[in-house]
């Protein structure tokens, strides 16, 4: 059946009538008029009112014509009991539904019914099976007494199944199929929070049909009678049956394909239809449909136990003590090494014992804050945990932030000293690494508690300014302890410290080496920018637990599939959304590979779930980053803060071991983010991301609710980039909007900027680049004369204009030259002298630069070489001096 031009569907489906004979004598007259009018007629070998005969009856009742039959067809299977089920199915092009049950009578009572010859050619309708809701492979579920139950007029029961369905899908336009007698209308409503019910109600009853686009996912079938069937359900996503007359209607039942949704979501949204319709019935007049809910307080329980895991013993120890019960142990053993030195865990003990007793001099202790901004060398470890040891937390820093975030942090912190090799440092209290070896200091260091902040991170701030989150010792211990056995982390590993200490993943690779006793490598910045030179070093230093975000890993990849190597025996991804599709060829190339997938916050200590990535698992559990680590918890929330049942998409909350304390000096902020549950009076953290549980209690992840994004594993707030272009006085109005429709190596900030008279992108750029990191900075700066603005105001996003962003070029064809190559990777507007990174450049747009440059026969290059010759005149010339 195809979509109707003017909104509806074409009347070509089939449709039936289901009679359960039991008188000997009806059955005998309609196996002679069956009979007779060439109709078929089978035996079964069973009872009436056996499990095989229910089945029987409705899969015949429901199974559809075949595309070139017209029907009427017609179907008496009769049972060892002497009863018979009649199936009258046709086309409604055929036969109404007055015809169909004058059909049946025909066959009853031997009357003569004249049929008229039913139009040929109909085009079977397929309904779309796209529903999120197939979360884990279907098993049949028991009947309960839970059925929902009432009686309600049939604009209640369609404005109910709108807002159940705009709650699953977190969509206000919702489309859902009316099914009756007189056949099939699609209609389409929009349902939001704060909609006064008895509009929601009225726009069921003037709704007009839909028009043409995707077939509903859920069908609501309203009939007068249980022995009308009004199309063949099988296949479709989910089909509510509701049985009455014009003005009341009582459930009847569900059906759903088991390929699109699970038998247990079905049957909760079933329930909570029912639910939201009771609650519509007897809405006050002032109710709007954020007051509805999808479930009582015992069913919201036992979701939100559904995310729950064991709870291991609290830590007692901190995260230095935890280091140094190894080292005395384990002395000799390598702990750290950059690419000039490395030191034993008795080297590193006995230094950041030393600059701990140096720190405690200028002020380091307990209740203070003490900075890192180092680059990445044995130092940046030893100063991490002299700061421990102080009593104190360390607050990272990255030394190619720019001096005026490096100033913000340094005075929101608080911070007593800042060990820093960094000429210049923008703030007093700068402490070089060489002053505290050189002192001779015997001061005695501070006892400090497992529940004392460890370490405090700036992430990116929706008000313009980033926000500290304080992490104390005990949940770095949590997360060690419920990650250990599972991921066999023991003496034996070599990890990598790929990421800025900026960047929480960093946490999990630092000590998550040390406190295990393992041998942490230090990689240097430029060669986490080159996947060759990553890929030679993981094999050099015999690398086994390596993590990465998904963008990265990318990169690694392909360097993998050129120099095919031994593999890390454990890959950790986190950081943004994971790409499956770079697994598919290194699991392929190292099936000894392990790969996990965490989804994790700075707020709850690194991870919160983990998921193993397996070939098979690629398609069906793409978007699923797995279960709450041991501790930890998982639940999903609409804007109430009310718990979703699984299937339907909300607000992720996470609770348990590894939630931060607290916002340094954000009180407010720390009162909106973490709450108390009213369901289970623990406290949780709200996200932001959006997600779905599945059946088993592991999470899929559908992406932000704010205007937050992750960019390379950075997570970045919008508004703080705005913020900061306004701040700076380069525009007068701005908007900032990221993408990476090309792949995540395209993925960049776009602003649209109204800038000053007088005033050039140029400016906007510079001034930008002196308050924010490197990758704040929009990669592209659109110049506009004036925001566009819809009629309430506000801005309109959709007339903003578009930005090309260049097509992946795989396998290019031959090129001219360098100036070919840059222009098939970034585009066709880059010119001889333009600077790669003012076109946008990135360290994975860089990669893929190179790649590119390699297969059209330049060779290979460097990414320091790029970084020296950032233009296309510039590396040609370089190529050709070398």
């Amino acid at each position: 059946m195809t979509h109707r031009s003017a909104g509806g569907f074409d009347d070509d489906t089939t449709h039936a009538i289901l009679l359960r004979l039991s008188d000997p004598s009806l059955v005998a007259v309609a196996r002679a008029e069956a009979a007779r009018r060439g109709f078929w007629v089978e035996d079964a070998g069973f009872r009436s009112g056996s499990e095989h005969a229910e089945r029987l009856r409705w899969r015949e009742a429901r199974r559809p014509l075949n595309p070139d039959d017209p029907g009427p067809r017609v179907v008496l299977t009769r049972y060892t009991d002497g009863a018979a089920d009649l199936v009258v199915s046709a086309r409604r092009s055929a036969l109404d539904h007055a015809g169909l049950r004058g059909l049946a009578r025909a066959l009853t009572t031997r009357e003569d019914l004249l049929l008229e010859p039913p139009p040929v050619g109909g085009v079977r309708l397929t309904a779309a099976l796209a529903p999120p809701w197939g979360l884990l492979d279907d098993e049949p579920v028991p009947p309960d007494d839970t059925s929902p139950k009432g009686d309600f007029a049939a604009d209640v029961v369609l404005a109910a199944t709108a807002v159940v369905l705009y709650r699953y899908q977190r969509d206000a336009l919702v489309r859902v199929a009316a099914v009756t007698e007189a056949g099939v209308r699609v209609v389409e409503l929009t349902a939001h929070e704060d909609q006064p019910v008895a509009d929601l109600r009225a726009s069921v009853r003037s709704a007009p049909g839909a028009p043409d686009g995707e077939s509903p996912a859920v069908w609501v079938v309203l009939t007068g009678d249980a022995d009308y069937i009004p199309l063949p359900t099988d296949g479709f996503p989910l089909v509510l049956s509701w049985h009455g007359d014009a003005d009341v209607f009582a459930f009847a039942g569900l059906e759903h394909a088991r390929s699109a949704v699970h038998a247990v979501v079905a049957h909760d949204f079933a329930r909570a239809t029912a639910y939201v319709a009771a609650q519509l019935a007897d809405a006050c007049p002032d109710a709007v449909v954020g007051d509805l809910e999808l479930m009582d307080t015992a069913a919201a329980a036992a979701v939100v136990d559904l995310g729950r895991t064991s709870v291991p013993p609290a830590p007692t120890l901190t995260i230095h003590d935890a280091v140094a019960k190894f080292a005395a142990t384990h002395p000799d053993s390598v702990a750290v090494s950059d690419d000039r030195s490395s030191l034993t865990y008795a080297e590193l003990e006995a230094r950041a014992t030393a600059w701990a007793r140096a720190l405690v001099d200028r002020g380091a202790g307990p209740g203070r804050f003490v900075g890192v901004c180092l680059k990445r060398m044995t130092d940046l470890v030893v100063a991490m945990l002299a700061v421990l040891k102080t009593g104190a937390a360390y607050v990272p820093m990255d030394p190619q932030s720019p001096d005026e975030r490096l100033r913000f942090i340094a005075e929101d912190a608080g911070l007593v000293a800042v060990v820093t090799s960094v000429s210049g440092f923008p703030t007093e209290g700068a402490v070089r690494p060489a002053e505290l070896t050189a002192s001779t200091s015997t001061t005695g260091l501070p006892r400090a508690r497992p529940d004392a902040p460890a370490y405090v991170i700036y992430t990116s701030g929706t008000t313009g300014r980033p926000k500290g989150v304080v992490v104390p010792h005990r949940n770095v211990l949590a997360l060690l302890a419920a990650t250990v056995d599972d991921m066999s982390l023991s003496t034996e590993d070599v990890w990598s410290c790929f990421h800025s200490v900026a960047f929480d993943f960093s946490v999990w690779e630092i000590w998550g080496c040390l406190v295990t006793g393992g041998r942490l490598v230090l990689v240097p910045y430029l060669v986490t920018r080159s996947p060759e030179e990553f890929h030679a070093l993981l094999g050099r230093e015999g690398v086994t637990v390596l993590s990465q975000t998904p963008s990265a890993f990318a990169g690694l990849v392909e360097a993998d599939a050129r120099a095919n190597a031994g593999a890390p025996r454990l890959i950790v991804f986190g950081g943004e959304a994971f790409d499956p599709r770079p697994a598919v060829g290194w699991l392929r190339r190292h099936p000894e590979s392990r790969l996990v997938n965490m989804y994790g916050i700075t707020e709850t200590t690194v991870h919160v779930t983990a998921q193993e990535v397996r070939l098979r698992d690629l398609r069906t559990r793409r978007y699923c980053v797995g279960q709450a680590i041991p501790g930890w918890t998982v639940s999903i929330r609409d804007s109430r803060g009310r718990p979703q049942p699984p299937g339907a998409v909300g607000e992720i909350w996470v609770g348990g071991a590894g939630l931060a304390t607290h916002y340094l000096n954000r009180p407010e902020l720390t009162a909106e983010r973490f709450v108390l549950d009213p369901y289970t009076g623990e406290r949780q953290y709200r996200s932001g991301d959006l997600g779905r549980l599945r059946m088993d209690g592991s999470l899929d992840h559908a992406g932000r609710l704010d205007d937050q994004v992750k960019i390379r594993g950075f997570r970045i707030e919008l508004g703080e980039i705005r913020a900061a272009l306004l701040d700076a006085g380069a525009v007068d109005a701005a908007v900032v909007v990221a993408g990476q429709e090309a792949g995540p190596e395209y993925a960049r900030l776009v602003a649209y900027v109204v800038v000053p008279s007088g005033g050039t992108a140029a400016d906007v750029r510079r001034r930008a680049g002196m308050v924010l990191p490197d990758y704040m900075v929009p990669a592209e700066l659109v110049e506009l004369p004036a925001l566009p603005l819809t009629l309430n105001g506000k801005l309109d996003r959709a007339a903003l204009p578009a930005v090309t962003i260049p097509s992946t070029v795989d396998e290019p064809g031959p090129v001219d030259g360098m100036l070919s190559v840059w222009r098939s990777v970034i585009g066709p507007h880059v010119g001889p002298d333009d600077h790669f990174f003012d076109l946008g450049g990135n360290s994975l747009l860089a990669v893929r630069l190179l790649a590119t440059l390699r297969r059209a026969g330049f060779g290979s290059i460097a990414l320091r070489d790029l970084y020296r010759h950032p233009t296309p005149n510039g590396l040609a010339a370089s190529l050709s001096n070398g």
